[in-house]
């Protein structure tokens, strides 16, 4: 074998791993960030698949359930007759229309203790989107004739 075709070799093999090893590195990004969302009953029904997934469940936070402790927070969310316990752990805060009634968005891992422990959450306030009440001293007709 020549010189010239040692090196291409070698150049040939050294190309080869490096897209393996990067092919390697995206496929385990992916496998990272993927988050099945499920639904308070689905979770409950999962089996131990659910120990094993990030998963995201929504709900609404039970009115009362609310526990802060700095950045640490732990609340139940509902969803019809389906309670599910949730801890916050993270530096973030919670957000600020995270209250009790809020539609929340829960994602992390179900434990084997049957609590959800959450990295992240969203909430909204049902009352901030709501559509504005018609109100009768905007919608009356221009007494100046215009």
């Amino acid at each position: 074998m020549s010189s010239q075709s040692s090196k291409f070799l070698k150049f040939g093999i050294a190309m080869v791993l490096i897209l393996l090893a990067l092919g390697y590195l995206a496929y385990t990004g992916v496998q990272e960030s993927k988050s099945y969302y499920v639904t308070i009953k689905e979770l409950h029904g999962m089996g131990d698949g659910a120990y094993t997934k990030r998963l995201r469940v929504a709900g609404n936070v039970q009115p009362g359930s609310i526990k802060r402790s700095g950045t640490n927070m732990s609340f139940v969310l509902v969803e019809n007759d389906q309670l599910l316990n949730v801890v916050y752990n993270s530096t973030e805060p919670p957000p600020d229309t995270f209250k009790d009634n809020a539609q929340a968005l829960a994602e992390g891992s179900f434990g084997r203790d049957n609590v959800f422990y959450a990295k992240q959450i969203q909430a909204k306030c049902a009352s901030k989107y709501a559509p504005q009440q018609p109100n009768s001293a905007s919608n009356s007709p221009n007494s100046s004739g215009m």
